[in-house]
């Protein structure tokens, strides 16, 4: 007979939340805290239920005042829903809720079963919601013995409906082996005191039926990365709800794959990179799921007799500031390494509509790191509260504190770290980040933040799946994201997706030819047959280039970006396509809101506030947009520009999205190179934060900058007041001062101490030998890699490479002393 729990039972057994209430606890619940490093219980029944105590503080979080804003909100909210989730459940054959059935007529694997599958995941979160009501505080709903009738009858309908060890699973993979058993098992935790025997046990055989140990056996297909840590969580899980050591340990030492850094496929690559679905950059949402499943295991299972104790654990603590920290700016992860997750929106089973964004993405990455924290060291714990700290602070546009889809755990954690006068705000890091294994890039300075997106033979043009993110595909054409400290940081979450033209994206060159949703396949099955993608850094400024190849188009490109101090100069030559449709460039499509109203300039005039209007602006020197920044064309060009209003619903790019037509403004500029270009080109300097002034001034000075090439050989240039050569060899040649025998990306920086860095860099991963020669007097070479095989120096420095085609892309840096 199932048990119900008088409140003074329920606040023992919910001792972390009482102890945040100020009321009595039982020793068995440990804070996080405490469960990062506590001493393992001796007898094994005693140790299941402090794990169960554990997860359950983990999944309800501890440390907030109910009575306090905004977890008050939050849970009043958290008790109508689950009431509005009670009162419309409505057990039938197929379904649980009415708009959720779950009775496939035609089960299968194919896509139209998937909604079936995710209906039957959806079922499970929903009574994960109602136990959290049930057990959290200040709900209303605390301890209702009517909600946990409820929780556990639902609980059955689904086991003998659906979820069980005699069914065969349809649809969706995920939401058998991750998504309902995780709620499930969930539910169990928080409601372990109300079910019988016999419904854990009936459970459990669910759960081993649809994922065995079989489902971790091999490193491989959808049991990699964060898929890996989600399955690990599930047979965690199942072992703390079903007392069995070694479902516990199995998950325990199944995690241990994820850790070392690969060189291929899913995971965490030395430079930083993060990959997901074998071609996918993923930091942003894949590699949030596993931040922050690792940091709850990692909790859970600390000071038991199954801690994780792998040493090559430390390369995720090492990948918060290597992976995480360089995509995290005012409290956002930046959208080019987010991907099918860019166009969720606003969900239309979303009755409250929350729109989905970069921000919201951000905060949980945020929350996590504060976790993992609490397993690491005194000294990267200190510093990442500081840097969460920084990133809360700063988001002016976003909130961390907000945010309505922040769960109760994330934001006690995050408030903690607001509230504590000990941990002082950690600035915004600078430099310049090459991840060569995703074809990325972010460079970072002093009032502004820019990411670009590629893509090359390793890396899709973008992700679709699931009917998601269906027109993204040209975020990989050299997409420019960036962002202001105290400006423009809702640039891409105001709705940009659904309503921005998906041709012109700020930075890429495309054809116009029409492709069809989810052109190229689902899974990022589409990459460009390019090898030339990458660049060279020295960790504050950087050559960065990409050859590319449209999506489904006969496009070439040849386009380069060169990060210096307070601009990104931007060149693209051997532009040419036969598609029979006009190919662009876009230099700026700037999300203005809904108003619009944001003034523009060019060579000192200013252009009209009315929508729509547009104009050729022939011979245009530069440009200025108010409140964000401005644009250099050097020797004048022949720009289009336009202010246009745009509908847009987020359904047309993800089918499972809010069909509501949404309307924001936009000032667009693109070099439009005509239909079926032969050998067209571009030029612009873009300049973050700038003013019209400081624009106008920089066009002026047409000596601050000179390009040394700009054709479809070779792309460079030189900025002497900074002591900056960059130059693109896609074929070897001379250059200025600087000649290669071999395509190879090459950026100098003179400093005032009378040394210069060469940074060389192989990113077509090819070349077996390199000689580079730099026709400048140099003295000595004071430092230099392995890879540098011989150096002669005089009036000129020669540096002779070996073998570069092992080095993954990543730069050679040699300092010399100049002569």
């Amino acid at each position: 007979m199932t048990r119900f729990w008088p409140r003074r039972t329920f606040l023992a057994a919910t001792g972390s939340t009482a102890l945040a209430l100020g009321l009595a606890s039982t020793p068995l619940l440990t804070s996080e805290a405490a469960a990062a490093g506590g001493t393992p219980r001796t007898e094994s029944g005693e140790e299941f239920s402090a794990l169960r105590a554990k997860w359950r503080t983990l999944i309800l979080g501890e440390g907030f005042s109910p009575t306090a804003e905004p977890f008050k909100s939050r849970l009043t909210d958290l008790g109508a829903t689950a009431t509005q989730l009670r009162s419309s459940m409505a057990p039938a054959t197929g379904s649980l809720w009415p708009d959720l059935v779950f009775a496939d007529p035609e089960p299968d694997t194919d896509q139209d079963s998937y909604g079936f599958s995710g209906n039957m995941a959806s079922s499970y979160g929903r009574l994960n919601t109602m136990a959290q009501a049930y057990c959290q505080q200040g709900t209303g709903l605390t301890g209702n013995v009517g909600l946990a009738t409820d929780i556990l009858t639902g609980l059955d309908h689904l086991y003998h409906q659906v979820y069980n060890e005699s069914r065969t699973r349809y649809g969706n993979w995920y939401s058998w082996q991750i998504g309902a058993p995780q709620a499930l098992l969930d539910v169990c935790v928080l409601m372990y005191d109300q079910l019988s025997a016999t419904q854990l046990a009936d459970y459990a055989k669910a759960v081993d039926h649809f994922v065995p140990d079989s489902a971790v056996s091999s490193y491989t297909g959808t049991s990699t990365g964060a898929n890996r840590v989600d399955l690990c969580r599930v047979l965690a899980l199942r072992g703390v709800v079903g007392d069995n050591s070694a479902k516990i340990a199995l998950a325990r030492d199944t995690l241990s794959p994820v850790f070392p850094y690969v060189t291929g496929g899913d995971g965490l690559y030395t430079d930083g990179s993060f990959i997901q679905h074998t071609t996918v950059p993923y930091t942003g949402s894949y590699g949030s799921v596993m931040l922050g499943g690792l940091g709850m295991l990692f909790a859970l299972l600390a000071g038991s007799s199954w801690a994780v104790t792998d040493a090559d654990r430390q390369i995720v603590f090492d990948a918060v500031e290597n992976a995480w920290a360089p995509f995290l700016y005012n409290g956002l992860v930046m959208d080019g390494v987010s991907g099918r997750a860019v166009s969720r929106g606003i969900s239309a089973s979303d009755a409250r509509s929350i729109q989905q964004d970069d921000h919201l993405r951000g905060h949980p990455i945020l929350a996590s790191i504060v976790l993992l924290g609490q397993g690491a060291s005194a000294a990267e714990n200190t510093r990442w509260r500081g840097l969460v700290k920084g990133w809360m602070q700063r988001d002016y546009y976003s909130p961390p504190m907000s945010n309505p889809s922040l769960g109760l755990t994330s934001l006690a954690r995050l408030k903690g770290v607001q509230d504590d006068t000990a941990v002082s705000a950690i600035a915004e890091p600078t430099g310049h980040r090459l991840f060569t294994h995703m074809a990325r890039a972010t460079h970072r300075r002093p009032g502004w933040a820019a990411s670009i997106s590629m893509a090359d033979r390793r890396i899709t043009y973008y992700e679709t799946g699931n009917g998601e993110n269906l027109r993204g595909w040209h975020t990989g054409s050299g997409m420019l994201y960036w962002w202001g400290d105290t400006y423009g940081n809702g640039q891409y979450s105001d709705a940009f997706w659904p309503t921005v033209d998906p041709y012109r994206l700020p930075g890429i060159t495309a054809s116009r030819k029409a492709l069809a949703d989810a052109a190229g396949g689902d899974w990022g099955a589409s990459m460009p047959d390019v090898n030339w993608v990458g660049g060279a850094t020295d960790g504050q400024r950087a050559a960065i280039g990409q050859y590319l190849k449209g999506l489904q188009s006969t496009l070439l490109a040849k386009k380069s970006w060169f990060c210096l101090d307070d601009a990104i100069v931007c060149l693209g030559a051997g532009i040419k396509c036969s598609d029979g449709t006009a190919v662009e460039s876009t230099v700026e499509n700037r999300n203005l809101g809904p108003t619009g109203s944001t003034s523009f300039t060019v060579d000192g005039a200013t252009k009209p506030l009315t929508y729509p209007w547009s104009e050729t602006l022939t011979g245009a020197m530069w440009a200025h947009i108010g409140g964000h920044g401005g644009y250099v064309f050097p020797g004048g060009a022949t720009v289009k520009a336009q202010r246009e209003a745009r509908d847009g619903k987020w359904s047309t790019i993800n089918k499972g999205s809010s069909t509501t037509t949404l309307n924001r403004k936009y000032l667009t500029m693109w070099v439009d190179h005509g239909t079926n270009p032969v050998n067209a080109s571009y030029a612009y300097t873009l300049l973050p934060g700038a003013t019209a002034a400081q624009t106008s001034a920089r066009a002026a000075d047409t000596g601050w900058l000179q390009i040394l090439a700009n054709t479809d050989n070779q792309q460079g240039v030189s900025v002497p007041s900074l002591g900056f050569t960059g130059v693109n060899f896609w074929f070897g040649g001379t250059v200025g001062t600087l000649t290669a025998s071999a395509p190879c990306a090459v950026m100098i920086s003179e400093r005032s101490d009378g040394t210069a860095v060469i940074c060389v860099s192989d990113p077509m991963r090819m070349q077996t030998s390199l000689t580079l020669t730099w026709n400048r007097a140099v003295a000595s070479v004071t430092a230099k890699p392995a890879t540098v095989t011989g150096a002669t120096t005089g009036a000129s420095l020669r540096l002779t490479f070996g073998d570069l085609s092992g080095t993954a892309g990543a730069t050679q840096k040699v300092t010399v002393k100049l002569g």
